[in-house]
């Protein structure tokens, strides 16, 4: 089974004030609030998604609270390739922070996406996102309902 991630979707980045870095951020470098994502920002711990070509790449900004976080880089799937990279879990583990396996249980669903979170062998973090919910939404068991945040616990060494 091949797969491959699209693109770059999005990278998290920790500000002290969303809104203040979201203006700095348009100000210096021309990126915008993407407002059909802007509800997320809406609880203490989601994102407020800024984008220069309305969201095909973007930052997430994410309210800094004095604990250390890891930055996570997201990768774009469509909802085939979400769910093909589900499938291949099997035989291509991949693991969280703490080295748990994950699997198909631990999607998260934002409402306007799915993700997945995992890291690499280096204790790097990855997100595997798709916009294609729908999509997804019917062909996967009800996954469970995750704030759209990066993991927050350090993987061991």
């Amino acid at each position: 089974m091949s797969f491959k991630v699209e693109k770059l979707d999005h990278a998290h980045v920790f500000v002290r004030d969303r809104y203040e870095a979201a203006r700095w951020y348009e100000r210096v470098l021309g990126l915008n609030i993407l407002p059909a994502y802007e509800g997320w920002a809406e609880d203490a711990d989601g994102p407020l998604t800024i984008s220069s070509d309305g969201g095909d790449t973007a930052l997430a900004l994410f309210r800094a609270d004095g604990r250390r976080r890891p930055r996570v880089i997201a990768f774009r799937v469509d909802g085939a390739g979400f769910l093909n990279f589900l499938a291949r879990l099997a035989t291509h583990p991949v693991y969280d922070e703490t080295g748990r396996a994950i699997g198909p249980a631990d999607v998260s669903d934002h409402g306007a996406a799915f993700s997945v979170y995992f890291c690499d062998p280096d204790g790097n973090h990855f997100e595997l996102t798709t916009y294609d919910h729908d999509f997804v939404r019917t062909r996967l068991a009800p996954p469970k309902k995750k704030p759209a945040r990066s993991p927050r616990a350090r993987r061991p060494r």
